[in-house]
């Protein structure tokens, strides 16, 4: 069967996992531990995209009335963020679950010869620990995280490390995710984007950040599998 991508990448956190609610339990495990004030699961919603330690960051920033700026130079910090990667750790895999049509879709475009990659700003071990406790691990090719490379999205380092790696040319390369970050990534690195309506992107409706195509689900990655965007 002719493909017209040879690689397909995904983010993460909103595209192929909803892990929203166990980093909400996560962060205020820990605000708790420091006598904080809880955070609500609309804004940890609201936070995702650039990282688990930028979104901790304005989870303090958010209830101790502060600057982000200032919590980053805060003394406390390595303190508080050694108990959330403590908490995070024991909370991946609770309360996560895939989309629909995830594991089905990927084990079809593996079956066709397509490489996969995930391409997230999430740290590299808690990538590994969500993609493990859902047993996606196995059906990707490659893994780039937040801390994986120098820079990450949307910078498109990522996105080109996996061109690079795999050999594919940006023509035939896709990219599949939920946020503005996403669709500027792919824009930054020359690639096609598609987009799911399901996730975060930090409150903003989908449709702002124009993306090729906003597809329901991801089984529309095998409809479509012998078109081009």
């Amino acid at each position: 069967m002719y493909n017209p991508y040879d690689l397909i990448m995904f983010d993460l956190d909103g595209t192929l996992i909803e892990t929203a609610p166990e980093i909400c339990d996560a962060v205020n495990d820990t605000l708790r531990r420091f006598d904080l004030p809880e955070v609500t699961q609309q804004q940890v919603n609201d936070w995702i995209g650039y990282g688990t330690m930028e979104l901790l960051i304005q989870a303090l920033a958010a209830t101790g009335k502060t600057d982000a700026s200032v919590v980053w130079t805060s003394e406390t910090l390595p303190l508080v963020a050694a108990e959330f990667d403590k908490n995070y750790q024991l909370r991946c895999g609770t309360r996560s679950y895939l989309y629909p049509q995830v594991r089905e879709t990927l084990i079809a475009l593996r079956a066709r010869g397509v490489k996969l990659a995930v391409v997230t700003n999430k740290e590299g071990r808690y990538t590994v620990t969500v993609l493990n406790a859902h047993e996606l691990a196995p059906l990707f090719d490659g893994v780039v995280s937040g801390d994986t490379l120098p820079r990450k999205k949307p910078d498109p380092a990522g996105i080109q490390s996996c061109l690079d790696q795999f050999a594919v040319p940006v023509d035939r390369a896709l990219f599949v995710g939920d946020s503005s970050i996403d669709v500027a990534t792919a824009r930054n690195a020359g690639v096609a984007v598609w987009m799911l309506p399901y996730g975060y992107n930090m409150g903003q409706p989908i449709e702002k950040c124009s993306p090729d195509r906003i597809i329901a689900d991801c089984s529309v990655l095998l409809i479509n599998s012998c078109l081009h965007t």
